[in-house]
């Protein structure tokens, strides 16, 4: 009798081993194909954290989970959110939750984007609403050293690639583009930044201009050279995406820009007031806040959209209305070869209106 107490002591003792070994180091999966988020709060025992994993589906056991943080020293498990999509072993979930894997989402902020552009993408992306992003950009606490009187944190929200929970807040996002930027800025040309003339929202505000009028790298310190002359003389920058700016303000931007456009009222219209806008009409990348800053010593006053996608830049208004004159041809060809003509297909950009051409110089 004695002997088959034993026996049955033992095959008892075997089948909790293969149990618990199967718990540990056979993969499992006890969730919804489309994944689990795990949340492990701060400061959690390893008992409650094998319960979450368990209750959750990650886990077979949550005595041996619990066991095995005994064993590996559960002081090395990190808080967070964590989102599990296929089976694991115990080890594998102990490995996630040590490393501090925890989910992240990335998302790509383009350069040039408005303030407004981005709580639309934020919003878009499941991070927060839109009205909760630009709540937090109008709050210039981030920035007040570096633009003491900013209305907004236009300019300030680098674009680049980030990665954020998905319990990151509107603050915590805007935060984390001011401070993007300011090393972005404190990597720039220390000379440039200390014997500019400009305060940093001003070189801000030109690279903005700069970012919103070409896209080609390699034009940037031009267009920035372009604006920097014209400053100088006191001349209007006449610059397009200031009126698309002012419109978008006001909800009047219409996908289109016009010449009756250009008279509309506001600050940011630079083609009825000179200098430079009250502040940045969008967000600039690295390139463009160095052009600002060490603009091109060209003589160009004047510049007009090419058919190649860039611009063809000039000195005088009578070789920048040849220029504008010579894109309307080219642009002509352009629709006649699209109707079916003969002409050679050209790459084109928006053509000025007719009636601004002897002001316009884009």
């Amino acid at each position: 009798m004695r002997r088959i107490g034993v026996v049955v002591f033992l095959l008892g003792l075997v089948g909790v081993a293969v149990w618990f070994t199967a718990s540990l180091y056979l993969p499992y999966q006890s969730f919804p194909k489309e994944g689990v988020f795990v949340e492990v709060p701060r400061g959690a025992s390893g008992r409650v954290i094998a319960r979450l994993l368990s209750e959750k589906g990650v886990v077979r056991s949550s005595l041996a989970f619990e066991a095995l943080c005994r064993w590996r020293d559960r002081s090395k498990l990190v808080a967070g959110d964590y989102f599990f999509d296929h089976p694991g072993t115990a080890f594998d979930v102990f490995r996630v939750l040590s490393e501090g894997r925890v989910y992240v989402k990335s998302v790509t902020v383009p350069e040039g984007l408005t303030m407004f552009a981005i709580a639309d993408l934020m919003e878009r992306e499941g991070f927060t609403t839109r009205a909760a992003f630009l709540k937090a950009a109008r709050d210039t606490t981030p920035i007040h050293d570096l633009a003491p009187a900013a209305g907004s944190l236009e300019g300030f929200l680098f674009p680049a690639t980030y990665q954020f929970s998905r319990h990151s807040t509107a603050t915590e996002i805007v935060n984390a583009m001011v401070g993007r930027f300011r090393e972005t800025w404190n990597s720039l040309p220390e000379a440039a930044r200390n014997n500019n003339a400009r305060p940093v929202d001003a070189v801000v505000t030109l690279a903005s201009l700069v970012e919103r009028e070409t896209g080609v790298p390699e034009e940037r310190p031009i267009v920035a050279g372009v604006f920097t002359n014209r400053l100088r003389r006191g001349q209007a920058l006449q610059c397009d995406p200031t009126v698309i700016y002012a419109l978008e303000l006001a909800d009047k931007y219409s996908g289109r820009l016009d010449s009756g456009d250009l008279h509309f009222d506001s600050a940011y219209n630079t083609y009825r007031h000179a200098g430079l806008p009250p502040g940045p009409i969008g967000n600039p990348g690295e390139a463009s806040l160095r052009a600002a800053l060490q603009p091109a010593p060209v003589d160009y006053l004047f510049f007009v959209a090419s058919t190649r996608g860039g611009h063809v830049f000039s000195k005088s208004l009578q070789e920048h209305n040849r220029n504008v004159a010579q894109y309307r041809r080219l642009l002509a060809q352009n629709t006649h070869a699209s109707n079916g003509g003969d002409a050679p297909a050209v790459q084109t950009m928006n053509t000025p209106p007719k009636n601004a051409s002897r002001k316009r110089f884009r």
